[in-house]
């Protein structure tokens, strides 16, 4: 059945597919043990049992999303060896010391405090609980730090050697970690993990509030997610925005893809939207804005672009793919902010909570971190092509000696089983999410000697360690 087709695309779609499934999940969590770190700290701070009853709602969602993560992210471990080897012994030195201190450090972090997390207010008492959510939260940002080390890395390769059999070693780890581009991948992934959570907050929230806009919960949620859409979403386009300037001084044709400029330019239009093709090397039906792309980039209005005819065909990068995904990237970006200062608005008129537009258009913006996050990732990987190690280690000779009707016949068992497992997995998150967050919830009483000074209130009596029978 695949006899006809090349092994190493086929690799590629195989890891295409389960990365693709894996980043949502830790995207969500990223941003979600943070949230659950601000809602518990809330709680002790303010005293206000309304921060305790939805961080009970969101700690099982969390708990739910974590171990999908951890699933899809061990399957993708194992294609390095299975259908990466060759990249695997050549760039091993470097990046499996890197993927094991993201295991011994944060993965053990998160995997060590999540159980007294989840289950152990009652045992441990608030403040101890409140240290175990905050080192959760520590971990996923440490296993960011870690995995987008390791990605950087291969982006902007420094600090490495090359032994007598072609291996790349380390001969300064602060380089190898601290890599041109890791600080503006780093701020700019953990930015998009943050606005993905908020939106997905405030999508429930506004949700929950078009069916009772009197929900104290619901408002909660729904103010202090777009309190994080306000201020984050513009910082994150200043952040993409330094990120694309340093991709321009270390990647310059992946930002000629990302632009779709052909032609090298004195004066770059931006290219809003067109349709590249490759065969004529022209962007047809173009719409531009004059000079527009050199004043982002270079930050001249007759600064000069290099267009993708600088390097041969077959060093550029699938220019299709990454122009229209980077496109609907800053497309979302612009829409998250956009929500924001609409809801910035309406909270200066004093009326945050009487919008049902606002809520509406909150939940059709519920999943736009997710895609994103995609079409983002998507448009690194992509561009980076035709290089796993930019530059030095091209993707056709990173491919293991194996057959293409093998690393077929894994893709569609992978297609298969992700499909059932996470499909079933995302609606029950969609169902926990639709339970109303002041009603889902069990009561058991964590009594005052407990509390340390917090008064019982009806949320802080009703602490929800365990689901009720229909949840």
């Amino acid at each position: 059945m695949f006899d006809n087709f090349d092994a190493a695309l086929l690799a590629r779609l195989q890891f295409a597919f389960t990365v693709s499934f894996h980043i949502v999940f830790p995207a969500f969590s990223i941003g979600l043990a943070s949230y659950l770190a601000v809602l518990e700290g809330l709680w002790l701070w303010r005293k206000d049992d309304a921060f305790l009853t939805i961080f009970n709602y969101w700690k099982k969602i969390f708990a739910v999303a974590f171990g999908m993560g951890v699933v899809s992210g061990i399957v993708m471990s194992y294609q390095f060896g299975t259908n990466w080897s060759v990249f695997s012994d050549k760039a091993g030195p470097v990046i499996g010391p890197l993927m094991g201190y993201e295991v011994l450090t944060a993965f053990f972090l998160e995997a060590g405090f999540l159980g007294v997390m989840l289950f152990g207010l009652n045992r441990v008492g608030p403040r101890l609980h409140f240290f175990a959510t905050s080192m959760v939260a520590f971990g996923t940002l440490l296993s960011a730090f870690w995995i987008l080390s390791v990605n950087s890395w291969m982006q902007t390769p420094t600090g490495y050697g090359i032994n007598d059999v072609g291996q790349f070693v380390p001969l300064d780890w602060w380089e190898v970690i601290f890599n041109p581009s890791f600080p503006y991948r780093l701020v700019h992934m953990v930015l998009a993990a943050y606005l993905t959570t908020a939106f997905v907050v405030g999508g429930v929230g506004a949700w929950h509030l078009l069916k009772n806009r009197d929900n104290r919960s619901a408002q909660v949620m729904f103010s202090m997610a777009m309190w994080m859409a306000t201020i984050v979403a513009p910082v994150q386009i200043l952040a993409g925005d330094f990120h694309g300037l340093n991709t321009l001084d270390h990647q310059p044709a992946k930002i000629a893809a990302m632009e779709g400029h052909y032609e090298t330019r004195h004066g770059a239009p931006l290219i809003l939207f067109g349709l590249p093709n490759d065969e004529t090397e022209t962007v047809q039906y173009a719409l531009e804005i004059p000079k527009l792309g050199s004043m982002i980039l270079t930050h001249a209005w007759d600064g000069e672009v290099k267009g993708l005819k600088e390097w041969p065909k077959n060093q550029r990068p699938p220019v299709a793919i990454v122009f229209f995904s980077f496109r609907v990237m800053v497309g979302i970006g612009f829409a998250m902010a956009a929500v924001g200062l609409w809801s910035a608005w309406r909270r200066l008129r004093g009326d945050l909570y009487n919008s049902r537009n606002l809520y509406r258009a909150a939940v059709l913006m519920t999943p736009a971190g997710f895609i994103a996050v995609l079409a983002g990732w998507i448009t690194t990987e992509v561009g980076r092509q035709p290089y796993t190690v930019y530059g030095l280690l091209s993707t056709a000779d990173s491919i293991s000696p194996i057959a293409a009707p093998a690393v077929g016949g894994s893709l569609i068992a992978f297609i298969i089983v992700y499909f059932a497992v996470f499909t079933a997995g995302g609606f029950y998150i969609l169902r926990l999410m639709g339970k109303d967050p002041d009603t889902a919830l069990a009561t058991v009483d964590i009594g005052p000697s407990r509390t340390a000074g917090i008064t019982p209130g009806p949320a802080t009596r009703g602490e929800s360690v365990l689901p009720t029978s229909n949840s």
